[in-house]
């Protein structure tokens, strides 16, 4: 018998998927509010702003143009969207562009809720998912052996039956592109990008697109005369490193030629939480406090939601800054006890903060909880005792004082982690 070379098996193509689910909570507010469809909405309010019901069995719903606070909005309708309003901008803001726009109330447990149906239902179909927040995840799909096209449109189905609202979903080889393309053909959209559509869809798109290139880092490429990903890939790597650093500059290049070999993370362990925002404008932590204060209590809000979906505490609170000038800042605090509270994250994530001195205009500001564990698993302590915290405010009502934080037992928190570096 002749004796042949075994051939090794070759690995499938990787198919990554990255499905965004459409305006999440404003959908998951219209199927509670149909006769809403078509108009402008906002979620971001508080439940000063829920809908009343009429003696004719219909609804009068809160207007942008009556709202007074310092609320950020949450997420807007695509009709709210084309007016200028987007999601991380401040209620009174919005009220300038869209004054007529209807205004509700956030409603995290509705939200979670639907949350829980579109992954599971996409589970059923393709279960190496990576959980990316409540209203996205990245999809492994090379294993699989369907068709692309059919087995988008079968998750897209699938979402639609198990919720009643759309999503948009792209196959890409890697991440990086998925997540781009996920977003060229909103709402409801199906895209499939390969090789040839780098050069086709990706390199005419601002260099912003990329997940990872923010409001800053868009600016200082504009002014270097790079404003498109297709720019943004004939550019000389040095040049690049010299602008923006060796390991950024190197990962902007690679981005740019839609190269992205990061794994999928469907661990059920996360090692931690967080949640950041890069603001339209540089902000002043005097000038812009008010402003400063409500993205920081949102930030916290988010995090302690995430963390209750997943059923997870953490004992180490964490901030990240970005001032004006790319220069990064971290600040971590350990407490006795395990947390999941907004007030009590926003007061730890306060006590970070004092130790940095905000002098200086900030573009990014970002919370995050590490040091995580399964729900009741830790032992119930007292609640650290609120006293003072930087940028004024709490999660039910803002301030201005300065604030200071100790543990139940009166003596100071633990805080660790101190670092700085540049963006990378």
């Amino acid at each position: 018998m002749p004796v042949t070379d075994a051939q090794p098996d070759t690995p499938p193509a990787r198919r990554i998927a990255h499905l965004d689910m459409d305006a999440f909570y404003a959908s998951v507010e219209l199927l509670r509010y149909p006769e809403l469809r078509g108009l402008p909405v906002v979620i971001g309010g508080s439940r000063t702003q829920q809908p009343l019901q009429l003696a004719d069995g219909g609804r009068r719903f809160a207007r942008l143009r009556d709202y007074a606070g310092r609320g950020v909005i949450t997420t807007a309708t695509y009709e709210a969207r084309a007016l200028g309003v987007f999601s991380a901008m401040g209620i009174m803001k919005a009220a300038k562009l869209a004054p007529e726009a209807i205004l509700l109330p956030v409603d995290f447990p509705a939200y979670r809720h639907y949350s829980r149906l579109f992954k599971a239902a996409v589970a059923q179909l393709a279960p190496q998912i990576e959980d990316r927040g409540i209203d996205e995840i990245y999809i492994d799909l090379s294993t699989l052996a369907e068709d692309s096209r059919l087995l988008a449109q079968r998750i897209k189905d699938a979402v639609r039956a198990a919720t009643g609202l759309s999503c948009s979903i792209c196959i890409a080889a890697n991440k990086l592109l998925a997540k781009i393309g996920s977003d060229l053909d909103k709402p409801d959209g199906l895209t499939l990008l390969n090789a040839e559509d780098l050069t086709q869809r990706i390199w005419p798109l601002a260099a912003r697109k990329i997940n990872g290139i923010g409001p800053k880092a868009s600016e200082r490429l504009a002014a270097l005369g790079i404003h498109s990903i297709g720019e943004l890939a004939q550019a000389e790597a040095g040049f690049l490193q010299h602008h923006f650093g060796r390991s950024y500059g190197r990962w902007l290049l690679a981005a740019a030629h839609g190269i992205d070999e990061r794994a999928l993370s469907t661990s059920s362990e996360p090692k931690s939480i967080s949640r950041e925002t890069t603001f339209e404008r540089d902000l002043h932590p005097r000038d812009d406090r008010p402003e400063l204060s409500a993205i920081f209590t949102a930030l916290c809000t988010r995090v302690a939601e995430d963390l209750r979906r997943k059923d997870y505490q953490g004992r180490t609170i964490g901030i990240k800054l970005r001032f004006a000038d790319f220069q990064t800042v971290t600040r971590d605090l350990t407490l006795p006890a395990a947390i999941d509270d907004a007030q009590a994250i926003r007061r730890a994530a306060g006590e970070c903060l004092r130790r940095v001195p905000l002098d200086r205009k900030l573009r990014l500001l970002g919370v995050r909880v590490s040091a995580l564990s399964a729900r009741g698993a830790a032992e119930d302590e007292a609640p650290p005792r609120q006293q003072e915290l930087v940028f004024g405010g709490s999660v039910d009502r803002p301030s201005y004082s300065i604030r200071r934080e100790r543990t139940g037992d009166g003596s100071p928190a633990t805080c660790a982690g101190d670092h700085e570096a540049r963006e990378r």
